[in-house]
């Protein structure tokens, strides 16, 4: 449990994480956290990002990246970041954040006459070629009502023989990726939780996403199959905004959900996982920013690196929570 003085802290926050303190550290009742997220579109951290949409229904005038990017120049580099402006990373923001589809009504379809990838013009809601691409897109559109089931069959028939997936399919790669695998599922169960799955994709899509999550399982969520290395050294490493990269708290934030959603309890090969996030636990109950994934942003929405996070924290407490109060599988 999270002390009161904890959650004191926690509350005083944008309402994009206040009403998920309320609801999932708090448990109060519905009224009080639903109130509280219908501030999303009109205070703070959403509304700023709302107001900064474009008239044809994108942000930063592209879908993946902003009209402006140089993908020759300096900002291309590996040392600069993605860009996290363009239309898909928004709307993943807004979506995490609780934001009520209806605050952007006309979206789907905006984006359906005017955006295209980046990736030979295909039109937005296709989807392209790439994994994690296509994992927000699904999970977006679902969100507002895009007709999105193409892209769902789509992870069906993409999946490789180890049970993941990996962006780098289309360069010729058989192996599964951590990071594209973990995009995958989390864009899978939400598609699943939204009811839009036809019957007959139902079950192979929960079929893949067992498949997926048995693929990270089996590794302990962490290290190599074949040595036990750690397969990255970042996946230790507590950062917020989250973005596309695997790491320890991200996979403890799916598999929760997961579990949640299929009413069975934690697998015990979170364990390691688990240990990383107590072991960063500090001494007052919070979790340090570690890093931040560099990259241009609209606006700031968490400390720097080196400070008591918010964010980090209520993810933290969250995951433990979640693994203290269940029986172990």
């Amino acid at each position: 449990m999270v002390d009161s003085a904890l959650t004191d802290w926690l509350l005083d926050s944008d309402p994009a994480l206040r009403w998920q303190v309320e609801r999932d550290l708090l448990h109060a009742p519905s009224d009080i956290w639903q109130e509280t997220r219908t501030r999303v579109a009109a205070d703070g951290f959403g509304a700023r990002l709302l107001a900064l949409q474009d008239a044809d229904g994108q942000w930063a005038g592209g879908a993946f990246f902003p009209s402006d990017f140089d993908f020759h120049g300096p900002e291309a580099s590996t040392d600069a970041g993605q860009p996290w402006t363009a239309t898909t990373w928004t709307l993943t923001t807004l979506r995490e954040w609780g934001l009520d589809a209806t605050a952007l009504t006309g979206t789907a379809e905006k984006l359906a006459a005017n955006s295209r990838w980046e990736y030979e013009d295909l039109p937005y809601w296709g989807g392209e070629v790439d994994v994690c691409i296509n994992a927000a897109t699904l999970a977006n559109g679902a969100w507002l009502g895009a007709d999105v089931e193409g892209l769902a069959r789509w992870f069906v028939e993409h999946q490789m023989d180890e049970g993941g997936w990996n962006c780098e399919w289309v360069n010729g790669s058989v192996r599964s990726s951590f990071n594209s695998t973990l995009n995958a599922l989390r864009a899978i169960l939400y598609y699943e939780n939204s009811g839009l799955s036809p019957w007959e994709l139902v079950e192979p899509l929960r079929e893949a996403r067992k498949a997926g999550e048995e693929y990270l399982l089996s590794r302990g969520a962490l290290r190599r199959q074949t040595t036990g290395e750690l397969v990255q050294p970042w996946f230790g490493v507590l950062a917020y905004p989250f973005r596309w990269q695997y790491t320890a708290l991200r996979a403890a934030d799916y598999f929760r959900e997961a579990s949640l959603h299929d009413a069975t309890p934690p697998d015990p090969r979170m364990a390691e996982v688990i240990g990383i996030l107590r072991d960063k636990r500090s001494e007052d109950g919070t979790w340090l920013q570690e890093h931040r994934f560099p990259g241009r942003v609209w606006f700031e929405v968490d400390v720097p690196p080196g400070e008591p996070s918010k964010w980090l924290t209520f993810y933290a407490a969250r995951a433990l929570d979640w693994w203290d109060g269940a029986p172990a599988a």
